[in-house]
């Protein structure tokens, strides 16, 4: 099999290369390295069976151009981080929106079909936890610049299931939760490497709010297999599938972990978001997903415990220094 990976030089996609061409297959990966770094996929520069296009998705002729000889697309090029998008939240819609627009086209001209990565950030304030893929999307108002990101990604499963229906593209959505692991860098406010980056450093692990938030963290590698594992399932295709995994976890307390499993010295200490971030950030209490209908299409659903995770992410970053 030949697959196509957009933002296959980030955290997640560099992770789904290495499964794919341990797996014997070809992949090509369009990365304009804005956000994904070529040190992710370095050890593959060399391999016959991998081949790298920098460029962005916003260019509708090199798309098109990688999805002719592709046999599936994996489209993740998207704004990554929470920092990203409220810093460049032109940019971040035009690439969500419009690059996906593109790979959505392209691949229903030349019938490939297509796994796309959306995001939980599309329940928004919805306070219906377990959040399930029929729940109502509750955002905040466009004067948050946050919401912007999830309007956008929103917008790019509305685009996906419209190609479905009018053009025949076959597409499988999925909505990511927390995705953490080796190589996931704190550069755009991801709040694991940041703890882990600052304990690491003696500095004070910071977090915003008052850390009584919780979150589910997945380990990329579960992300990964779970792919792999709805590409085998037809009914898969045309549905919106939460993947994350359900164990909850408070900031606070995942703060602790980093600073017990790095044997730091720092003080954990609390700020408020607009210190950082000025206007246009809100958070929300709980993010746990129903992956019920991942079950039911799978018969899997993600599990790695959080010290296991939060383990391995110190080992990767002390090895990386």
């Amino acid at each position: 099999m030949h697959y196509l990976i957009t933002g296959g030089a980030g955290f997640i996609g560099s992770h789904l290369v290495d499964f794919l061409l341990a797996g014997g297959n070809d992949v090509t990966v369009i990365d304009d390295l804005s956000t994904g770094s070529i040190e992710n996929i370095k050890h593959h520069l060399k391999n016959p069976r991998f081949h790298l296009f920098i460029e962005n998705v916003l260019n509708r002729n090199v798309v098109e151009y990688v999805t002719r000889s592709a046999d599936f697309i994996f489209h993740l090029a998207a704004a990554v981080g929470v920092r990203t998008v409220l810093e460049k939240p032109l940019q971040s819609i035009e690439i969500n929106i419009q690059g996906s627009r593109n790979v959505f086209e392209a691949a229903s001209r030349y019938k490939k079909p297509v796994l796309f990565t959306s995001t939980s950030e599309i329940y928004g304030k919805n306070e219906n936890v377990p959040f399930n893929e029929e729940d109502d999307i509750v955002l905040g108002p466009p004067s948050r610049k946050r919401w912007g990101y999830a309007c956008s990604k929103a917008l790019d499963e509305f685009l996906a299931l419209a190609y479905a229906e009018t053009n025949g593209l076959r597409v499988i959505i999925v909505r990511l939760f927390n995705t953490v692991g080796p190589r996931q860098t704190e550069r755009y406010g991801m709040v694991l490497p940041r703890f882990i980056k600052q304990a690491l450093s003696n500095q004070p692990i910071t977090i915003f709010g008052d850390g009584s938030q919780t979150r589910c963290f997945t380990h990329v590698r579960n992300v990964v297999n779970t792919f792999s594992r709805l590409l085998d399932s037809p009914e898969a295709f045309g549905e919106i599938i939460n993947v994350g995994s359900q164990q909850e976890i408070s900031i606070l307390r995942l703060a602790e972990l980093v600073k017990q499993f790095t044997k730091s010295n720092s003080q954990i200490v609390f700020v408020k978001p607009e210190t950082l971030y000025k206007d246009g950030f809100e958070d929300m209490n709980r993010r746990v997903p129903d992956v019920s209908k991942l079950k039911k299409l799978t018969g899997f659903s993600p599990c790695c415990s959080i010290e296991e995770i939060i383990k391995e992410s110190v080992e990767y970053c002390l090895s990386s220094k």
